[in-house]
């Protein structure tokens, strides 16, 4: 399950890909537009732009915004930078790899097979989800 601060970084990334091109979003828009306490996201924005997928300006007309193109920033990259591991067990996990306690072989675990599948599809799904794409989705469904 995602924690609040990686939800709370989604719709902010998202918001910002909305108005990417358009100058820098002021925290108090974004938190206002997206209902996200003002002081969290403040912590979650700086992590983002320590990552470089944001950028900032200070003072007047100051604010944050897209330092990649949406087309760039995927689901996978987020969820990473906020809660770490995607994968479900610590033994298939790619990034944050660790041995199970209870298995005795590793390679020959059945368990430990499907849940490569599952990361393997997970992050087939969230490598494609790119900020672009989320837009183009939402901006379709509330058309209909």
């Amino acid at each position: 399950m995602l924690s609040k601060k990686c939800k709370y970084a989604i719709h902010a990334l998202v918001y910002l890909a909305e108005k990417y091109q358009e100058g820098p979003v002021h925290i108090q828009e974004i938190a206002e537009k997206k209902h996200i306490p003002k002081k969290f996201l403040e912590a979650i924005l700086l992590e983002l732009r320590k990552a470089k997928v944001l950028g900032s300006k200070k003072g007047k007309g100051g604010g944050y915004y897209l330092d990649q193109k949406p087309t760039a920033i995927n689901l996978m990259d987020i969820i990473r930078l906020m809660d770490g591991a995607i994968a479900m067990l610590p033994c298939v996990s790619l990034n944050y790899y660790e041995p199970c306690e209870e298995c005795r072989n590793e390679k020959a675990c059945g368990i430990r097979e499907a849940f490569i599948k599952v990361r393997d599809e997970t992050l087939q799904v969230l490598g494609g989800s790119t900020l672009d794409k989320i837009l183009k989705r939402e901006k379709s469904l509330a058309i209909k």
